[in-house]
């Protein structure tokens, strides 16, 4: 009730007002914290598997995927702990504390002398990513309200994976030119550093929001308990179909997107690419992604979330299958862009039904749930990509996870229900 009285009262005073517009200058530091976010895993997409194999002789892909399935497990249990801490703590404590792990993590991939290194830097660096990108998330939605979820989560993704991109290119330039490491590395003090000095000094909190939000919701927080944790988990994992349809599409998306990650620099130089071709085709799939979410999210504001998710798995699928069926560095672009596409269709529009379904009060913890089922994609597809990689062949792997990826979006398509329509009547 004090919360409630407390929203109502910022809002006749006009303190507390939700919108972009209103919130413009948070929005966009938002925007841009969100970048620094991306370049930090951006640096590892082309580099890291030449690393594994060139510097440290590793033959088995299985080996070499496991810096991408410790990144996996840590991330994924620090986004659930992210948005529970979020709305406990404040948003902007969480954002802080991610950006010091995170700090660390050049440092231990430049003066390692062992591959565990650097597996065990990629743990630091999920932590970092799990808080940091969490909470950049939630703020966003916090800031906007309920009618622009799917921009904001657009421009939030678009910021990131652009960022994704340009640091996988530069560092496949860095690398072709001076080596594996440590130069490419070298960007990732500057990122670190500049990303939490915009966290401690310019970014505020945004629960002030969250209360406002609340307190004007059609059922106030004094009417509607809280639901615990396990209640939330429930919901998101399995009991709300609308939820646990979004949780089950993110993990696979984040599975195929392991699979690029780690596998597809070492096929592309299985077939004699060079690091200037590698990096070249790694960006170019996350540089897809990250602009088109700036059209994608905005979209599923007018179009509705389920058809516009089942469609770009069912777009993944078919980019993934033409990767192994279609070879060569041109086809490969045109496939890479297809990839981009679909995902962009995915990722922000599942982030905006999570908030059209979850109440203000337990939205963090919504979303920390999801981003926990979303990024175990990461460890589940190392591990398998890695196992079937080794047995049968890369293409077969990547293939496979193709097949995979459209039985995904088939099961969005029967079980789903369009979540717009909760979202119209909140509104």
């Amino acid at each position: 009730m004090a919360q409630a009285a407390a929203s109502r009262s910022a809002l006749a005073h006009g303190r507390v007002t939700l919108g972009v517009r209103a919130n413009w200058r948070q929005f966009w530091l938002l925007v841009a914290v969100n970048a620094f976010v991306g370049a930090m895993v951006g640096l590892e997409r082309t580099v890291m598997p030449l690393i594994a194999v060139r510097e440290f002789g590793l033959g088995s892909k299985s080996a070499v995927l496991a810096f991408v399935a410790s990144f996996g497990v840590v991330k994924a249990f620090t986004n659930l702990a992210a948005g529970r801490l979020g709305d406990r703590f404040g948003r902007k404590r969480i954002l802080v504390v991610g950006w010091l792990v995170g700090l660390p993590v050049p440092f231990l991939v430049i003066w390692a002398p062992t591959w565990w290194w650097i597996v065990g830097a990629n743990l630091l660096l999920g932590v970092n990513q799990g808080l940091t990108w969490s909470t950049t998330v939630i703020m966003k939605i916090d800031l906007v309200g309920p009618l622009r979820r799917g921009f904001a989560m657009g421009l939030n993704e678009f910021a990131g994976y652009l960022a994704v991109a340009v640091a996988a290119y530069a560092s496949g330039l860095i690398a072709a030119g001076a080596g594996l490491r440590p130069e490419p590395f070298y960007l990732g003090i500057g990122v670190a550093a500049i990303g939490l000095a915009l966290s401690v000094l310019l970014v505020r909190d945004t629960m002030g929001h969250v209360r406002h939000e609340a307190g004007h919701d059609a059922k106030s927080p004094s009417d509607r308990p809280v639901p615990s944790m396990r209640e939330v988990f429930t919901k998101v994992s399995w009991s709300d179909r609308a939820l646990s349809s979004a949780s089950q599409a993110g993990l696979v998306n984040n599975l195929n997107d392991g699979i690029a990650w780690g596998l597809f620099p070492l096929y592309f130089a299985a077939h004699g690419l060079s690091v200037r071709e590698i990096g070249l085709l790694a960006s170019v799939y996350p540089a897809t992604w990250g602009v088109a979410q700036l059209g994608s999210g905005a979209l599923s504001d007018r179009i509705g979330r389920k058809w516009l998710i089942a469609a770009g798995m069912g777009v993944q699928a078919i980019a993934l299958v033409g990767m192994v069926s279609v070879p060569g560095l041109g086809a490969w672009l045109v496939w890479a862009v297809i990839l981009g596409v679909g995902t962009a269709m995915v990722y922000p529009t599942l982030l905006a039904a999570i908030g059209d379904v979850a109440h203000p009060s337990w939205r963090g913890s919504a979303v920390g749930v999801y981003r926990l089922w979303r990024d175990l994609g990461y460890p589940i597809g190392a591990v398998v990509g890695g196992v079937v990689a080794d047995r049968f062949g890369m293409a077969v792997a990547i293939g496979a996870i193709g097949g995979l990826t459209a039985a995904s979006g088939a099961l969005v398509a029967l079980r789903m229900p369009e979540t717009m329509k909760r979202r119209t009547d909140a509104s």
